[in-house]
Order: structure tokens, then sequence, then C-alpha cells
């Protein structure tokens, strides 16, 4: 996995897709090639109602640039770890702890997931 050095959360990568500032800014100065993603994320995206073609396309075009992060027993118990202290919801403790089991940057616009990651 060389190369890898930051985890988007969901929030950025939807972000990103739409174009949106704060997003954009998350990862000014990031090749987009340098980051993983989470089997969550991945899930988040293309499990979302009423996705349309289009945005199915651009998700998939995203993704395959970057790395998938498949779940494994270290990430689960991670997981287990960081919801008993932060009290995180599960995707969010997942995506933390796949960044923390990666040893990766976690970019999150979402302020309580960035403060106890």
């Amino acid at each position: 996995m060389s190369g890898i050095k930051y985890l988007p959360d969901t929030n950025v990568v939807i972000g990103l897709l739409k174009g949106r500032e704060p997003a954009v800014n998350a990862l000014k100065g990031i090749n987009i090639t340098d980051c993983g993603y989470s089997a969550v994320t991945r899930m988040e995206l293309l499990g979302f109602p009423g996705i349309t073609p289009e945005e199915e396309r651009a998700i998939h075009n995203m993704l395959e640039r970057m790395t998938y992060l498949s779940l494994t027993p270290m990430i689960e118990d991670l997981t287990i770890q960081i919801r008993r202290q932060h009290r995180l919801k599960l995707p969010d403790a997942i995506i933390a702890a796949t960044a923390k089991a990666h040893s990766l940057a976690l970019l999150t616009l979402d302020k309580e997931l960035a403060a106890k990651a």
C-alpha cells in the first residue's frame, strides 16, 4: 500500500464529487491516488437511495483512482475500542478505525469525528 497517506471520509468524497469548497479545500494539494477508502464509504456512496446512473459512474470513476481498504479483524477490534471510548456512530467508527489501522490521516468535514478520531 505504498503511497497511500490519507483516508477521506464519505462526506469529503461526496463534497468533492459535488465540487463543494470545504471538501475541495480538504484535499487541496493531495493527489487522489494517495488516498484509500473504507468499505463503509463505498457502501454509503453506492447505497444511496435514488442514485442516478451518472452519479454512480462518477463515484466509480473516483473510487477507481483510490485504494480500497477492506474490513479486517484488526479494523473490527479498533472499531469496538473507538465506539466504547467515543460513542461514535458505527459507520464513523469503522472509518476512523480503518484510518488508524493503516496509519492514514483521516480527512473529514465532521467536527465530532475529527475531534475523536
